[in-house]
């Protein structure tokens, strides 16, 4: 088998293959653009049509995310226009980025040109990287900031070079105007440091300044939590409430199926075996099982990690080469389940499954993203089918009332279309935007049940049932409520809820 050929940047630096260029790159581009080709179909996820209204009202934080992605949201709409498509640029394009960062991983690590094509075409056709290259998510930023941050973590410690610290900084600073998240890899990776060293670089001074440099950056993101009472702490304990004990179930099933499906994981454990066997680096192969106890004591989502997992497949590719090296039906076997893990995962993270098609089928009871992105034009026309019913006095009078913020991003993209009212909702960041007017005394409410409007208006008639969604929103009552109780502003406190 040829060797690679080897490059030394520094008498103190291992010896790190030449980068894979050509073939790494193209499969980026060809992630990218078959991203970009599919990114019309289906619609708008939940998320991004909330990311949507945010970002029409930019500020430092919101009570349930940072700024970045409704920032994002907000570019992406400004630049390329107000649909679907324009919001899926940046997915793509980072998803090229990530599949690049990988296979930087796996060459750090020791990788040749076979391990980081196989790194590359890994994550190019991931489950959870097609899921986020195809839409907006928070989970989008988060992939390539926490890749990057792990590569720059791995250099500083693989070739004693401390001047990776600054950049580990900055990227983490950055970070956390997308999620917060990116302090579980540092605790992480720190605590392993202090188990399994190398304890030496706590004493290089520019590891220190990397953290500060963090903290600078993310300064104006700390004080907002801190002057609104820290928001993402209250969020995260409401999400506690609500879902952890259904995350803390599927954590471990859902390890095995982040990055692709079952039969690629003895790659990641591989991986975890590399790491494990150098010193060097052995304080990432510790901060993964530091970060799911977290995760999973929290209740957190199991994709909270999936960062890490790319670490473990970049690491275990080469191994797994070496272990298929001479051994035609190794390869095949290998080869096979890439190729096949790629087919599942294309099957499952894109829409490929014609969206009439797809409520009911093992992608929609799997794919919340995926069943979460249909019927959304058409649940708007429903409801504005509702106000257009109403006696001219009442529509004069009315208000649109959402139940949780997708129904209100749907509402607001189409208000235009369908000359629809304001849109007002308790759920999240949009209980902070405030009540409606006083004036209104007409609110046409979807979502919310009527055991939840008993006694809070003087008249409450359900006109409607939402039809031809995929989601959750299937089947939920439309509702015509006259006369609040009581004054919008002392009804608004009992509304709000967060999810």
């Amino acid at each position: 088998m040829a060797t690679t050929p080897q490059i030394t940047r520094t008498d103190r630096e291992p010896p790190v293959p030449r980068f894979a260029l050509r073939p790494v790159g193209a499969i980026a581009l060809a992630a990218t653009a078959v991203l970009l080709a599919v990114s019309p179909w289906y619609g708008y996820h939940r998320d991004e049509l909330y990311f949507r209204l945010l970002g029409q009202r930019p500020r430092l934080g919101y009570f349930d995310t940072p700024p970045l992605t409704p920032l994002v949201a907000r570019i992406s709409t400004a630049l390329f226009g107000d649909t679907v498509t324009a919001l899926r640029v940046v997915p793509a394009l980072l998803a090229g980025v990530l599949v690049v960062l990988v296979a930087c991983v796996a060459r750090e690590l020791g990788g040749g040109r076979a391990a980081q094509i196989m790194a590359a075409a890994g994550i190019a056709t991931g489950l959870f990287p097609l899921v986020a290259g195809h839409t907006l998510l928070t989970l989008t930023l988060d992939l390539p900031l926490w890749t990057a941050a792990i590569l720059f973590i791995l250099r500083a410690l693989r070739r004693g070079d401390g001047r990776w610290w600054l950049a580990v900084g900055a990227t983490a600073g950055v970070a956390a105007y997308n999620r917060q998240l990116i302090v579980l890899l540092l605790a992480g990776v720190g605590a392993g440091i202090l188990l399994a060293g190398p304890r030496r670089v706590l004493r290089d001074p520019r590891l220190w300044l990397g953290a500060l440099l963090a903290l600078a950056i993310a300064a104006p993101n700390v004080v907002y939590q801190i002057t609104h009472d820290w928001p993402q702490a209250q969020m995260a304990a409401a999400l506690e409430i609500g879902k952890g004990g259904d995350n803390r179930i599927t954590f471990v099933p859902m390890q095995l199926v982040l990055v692709s499906w079952p039969p690629l994981v003895p790659v990641m454990v591989a991986g975890w075996i590399r790491l494990w066997r150098d010193r060097a680096v052995r304080s990432l192969a510790i901060a993964y099982p530091l970060c799911c106890a977290v995760v999973l004591y929290t209740g957190g989502r199991p994709d909270y990690v999936v960062g890490l997992l790319f670490l473990l497949f970049a690491a275990g590719c080469a191994p797994t080469l070496e272990w298929a090296a001479g051994r035609p039906r190794r390869r095949v076997l290998v080869t096979a389940a890439v190729a096949l893990g790629a087919v599942s995962n294309v099957v499952f993270a894109l829409p490929v499954i014609p969206a009439e098609s797809l409520r009911g089928t093992p992608v929609a009871l799997a794919n919340e993203v995926a069943r979460d992105s249909v019927g959304w034009p058409g649940f708007a026309a429903q409801v504005a089918a509702v106000v257009r019913a109403l006696p001219a006095d009442d529509r004069a009078r009315a208000i649109l009332l959402a139940a949780n913020y997708g129904e209100a991003g749907a509402l607001d993209r189409w208000a235009g279309e369908y000359a629809l009212p304001p849109v007002h909702s308790p759920h999240n960041e949009l209980y902070w935007w405030g009540p409606p007017p006083e004036t209104a005394r007409v609110a046409v409410v979807v979502g919310a049940p009527s055991s939840f409007l008993t006694g809070r208006f003087a008249r409450c008639d359900q006109v409607a049932s939402v039809g031809g969604m995929a989601g959750e929103e299937q089947g939920v009552p439309i509702t015509v409520c006259r006369d609040p109780a009581t004054s919008w502003a002392a009804l608004w406190p009992g509304l709000r809820h967060y999810s």
